[in-house]
């Protein structure tokens, strides 16, 4: 037995903000969004899937205060084109963080619009 791969990353998400959710993950990030299953539409959310990547975001309704999103766990998505992307985020007005290099990538980190964390990541001479 081994693991052979993730089939998805799901990321929390308030209710009632699909909107927003997919102005950023399809708008801006390009991941097209998809139907969820009828049987789990009725708990809001919403799944954003390419052929090679598929982040899911479900509403997290929290006991003891407001929402709370992942602030440093976090999915990192290879990119290309990491300037054109880093550039149409910030003319969005989404902030973009430099971080401390890592060896063979170029990287920065932003907020999705609920405060959950994600890093973009584009091997060096790709």
């Amino acid at each position: 037995m081994k693991i052979v791969a993730i089939d998805h990353v799901q990321l929390a998400m308030p209710a009632g903000e699909e909107t927003a959710a997919q102005a950023f993950y399809e708008g801006l990030l390009g991941l097209p969004r998809v139907p969820k299953p009828p049987h789990l539409e009725a708990r809001g959310g919403c799944w954003f899937e390419s052929d090679t990547v598929k982040i899911h975001l479900g509403v997290e309704q929290p006991t003891d205060g407001p929402f709370h999103p992942a602030c440093k766990a976090h999915p990192a998505l290879l990119v290309s084109d990491l300037p054109a992307l880093v550039e149409r985020l910030r003319a969005a007005g989404v902030p973009v963080r430099d971080d401390d290099p890592l060896e063979g990538y170029d990287r920065v980190y932003v907020d999705d619009p609920f405060g959950n964390r994600i890093e973009l990541m584009e091997p060096l001479g790709a």
